[in-house]
């Protein structure tokens, strides 16, 4: 039997590109022997965004899906909107600012068919900022360092995933999501291949320095306790580095006498610090995991669906998992 294949693309203000991706697309599946459908997640964009989406869904029937949500909830939420609604025995991510070419979709395909429960992708020649490739390096080793999946590239969206690690992936009921991670660690077997890279054409970077800043939280807090291991670590350090220098306050009044760095105020100020900072480091690390577990317990749906536009012909071929948003227009939380 051959693979469906769907095709999840999270949008947000990016009318001045959806032309050419929707012709991109809609051309490389096209050429697919698989039967595909593409399902567009419109990301509370504001640009017009949605009205075209919304008539591309009518232009393509029968393989493009529109699914509008009424606000911007991030773009891993609105991805695992588009795996809720995904009938696809493959499941395939790509961002809408073709910086990663449709055109590569065949070879995601491929690689799945080979076996693969996972495909990541690494961007070759990347055309990205200076300041973007070095911050995207370093979390991409933060990431391999914490949570020990060793993949190359987390920050690539052009991704593919095989149905059953995608049902794992939604039956997971934590508000904060780090797809890419969260798919190696259900992959039985998970590999990489290279990908070209573009400049953005048209629009700019929906990720700015504190969102970059704020996925790195999210990523450590999500994924793994290593920062709490690593807290406990820096307090051990911390209370050997306070019993070693107050060894060498000692000796030094004994040597110098009390003169000696204005009678210890000073020494014991930067003392003080130390151990204000480390307590507030610490506190800060636990309050984001406590934050994390209040918005987990409260059990909020990650996103509301304001309408859905178009269908596709594709059956789901497994028990369909259930969605974690809610559907405004009809009222009926799912």
């Amino acid at each position: 039997m051959i693979d469906t294949v769907s095709i999840i693309i999270p949008v947000y203000n990016e009318i001045e590109n959806l032309d050419a991706l929707l012709e991109r697309v809609v051309s490389t599946c096209e050429a697919l022997r698989n039967p595909w459908e593409v399902i567009l997640v419109d990301d509370g964009s504001r640009d017009g965004s949605t009205e075209r989406l919304e008539a591309a869904a009518r232009v393509y029937g029968g393989h493009l899906r529109a699914i509008v949500l009424n606000r911007n909830y991030g773009q891993h939420a609105a991805i695992i909107c588009g795996f809720s609604h995904a009938r696809g025995d493959i499941v395939i991510t790509l961002d809408a600012d073709l910086q990663n070419p449709p055109e590569e979709i065949p070879r995601l395909v491929e690689k799945i068919e080979e076996g693969n429960d996972v495909v990541g992708t690494i961007r070759r020649n990347r055309q990205d900022s200076f300041f973007r490739r070095k911050a995207s390096a370093c979390i991409n080793w933060m990431v391999r360092k914490s949570t020990g999946v060793g993949m190359t590239d987390y920050g690539c969206m052009l991704r593919a995933y095989r149905r059953p690690v995608v049902n794992a992936i939604l039956q997971c009921r934590e508000r904060s999501t780090f797809i890419p991670v969260l798919a190696n660690s259900f992959a039985k077997r998970a590999t990489e291949i290279e990908v070209a890279h573009a400049e953005r054409a048209a629009g700019e970077s929906k990720y700015s320095l504190w969102k970059l800043v704020n996925l790195q939280f999210d990523l450590l807090t999500s994924m793994t306790t290593t920062p709490l291991r690593l807290l406990s670590w820096a307090g051990v350090a911390i209370a050997l580095g306070g019993f070693g220098f107050g060894l060498l306050l000692l000796a030094g009044r004994f040597l110098f006498g009390t003169e000696w760095a204005e009678n210890g105020v000073f020494t014991l100020f930067a003392v003080l610090f130390i151990f204000v900072g480390a307590q507030f480091i610490g506190m800060g690390l636990l309050g984001e995991y406590l934050g994390r577990v209040y918005h987990d317990v409260r059990g909020r749906p990650r996103y509301f669906i304001d309408r859905i536009e178009g269908d596709s012909g594709l059956e789901r071929s497994m028990p369909e998992p259930r969605p974690d948003g809610v559907v405004i227009e009809t009222g009926i939380s799912l």
